[in-house]
């Protein structure tokens, strides 16, 4: 079984500092590129977070402040991650809802203009859980009958998901093999912003999915308390919720004139 693809597809996985997308960091990125033709490419590295490694983290991933004390940050590295994802679609475990929001802030931080209009995702625990309900091991162990010895560690499990993937696309056959179709099963719902704070309504308008907005259409709240914009912006939400808002707000001021 192959990936039939258009253009490369990039699985990948993280370590972190926590589970907080706005404030946590990356200790560890793993990423296989997959390619049309079946060529891959991998790259594992190690990342400073410039921040303690909570003591709960490192008993998951084994990752210790003392192990990336002398690496790269992830601002010395975002030009080279970039670089080998920019041309892809992206794919993980878990990724819609964590890796790739978090993927996207660190880029943000590190003056890296990331966004997804060009990418489409693949979240294979979206098509484990929708299936069968388990965790990676557990999914690697059903679909692969491998044990996932090294569990937690980001280039285990970015291997593993991707046989994952491919053995799940063995045994369901009403799955298409085609990203966009397997993106497409694997989003829960749609939003403009990675950590789901705006969503659309069934007119695909921006519409707010917090707080006491929650509903409301962007450009109603922005016209009827504008200083909720900037409340946002000052408030500990992530920077891409920020910059998708900011691109509403200029988006409408220019429709004006």
């Amino acid at each position: 079984m192959q990936l039939q693809l258009t253009k490369p597809i990039c699985f990948f996985d993280l370590e972190t500092t926590g589970t907080n997308v706005a404030k946590d960091r990356i200790v560890e990125i793993s990423i296989l590129k997959v390619f049309p033709n079946g060529n891959k490419e991998s790259r594992t590295w190690l990342v400073n977070p410039e921040m303690p490694i909570p003591a709960e983290s490192e008993a998951i991933h084994g990752i210790s402040d003392e192990k990336v004390a002398n690496e790269p940050t992830f601002k010395q590295l975002s030009k080279d991650i970039y670089a080998m994802i920019r041309d892809s679609d992206l794919a993980g475990f878990n990724s819609d809802r964590f890796d790739i929001p978090l993927l996207a802030e660190e880029m943000l931080r590190a003056d890296v203009d990331f966004d997804m209009k060009s990418m489409v995702s693949v979240d294979v625990q979206t098509i484990f859980h929708k299936m069968e309900k388990r965790t990676l091991e557990a999914a690697y162990k059903f679909y692969c009958d491998k044990n996932l010895d090294d569990a937690h560690s980001a280039e285990a499990d970015t291997l593993a998901t991707y046989e994952v993937l491919l053995a799940q696309l063995e045994r369901y056959p009403e799955l298409e093999n085609d990203v966009k179709k397997l993106s497409e099963f694997t989003t829960r719902r749609q939003n403009l912003d990675f950590a789901g704070f705006i969503g659309v309504d069934e007119n695909d308008n921006p519409i707010f999915s917090f707080g006491k907005h929650k509903g409301k259409t962007v450009d109603e709240v922005m016209e009827k308390e504008p200083g909720y914009f900037g409340w946002i912006l000052n408030a500990d939400f992530p920077l891409y919720t920020k910059k998708v808002l900011t691109q509403i707000k200029l988006s409408k001021l220019n429709n004006k004139f």
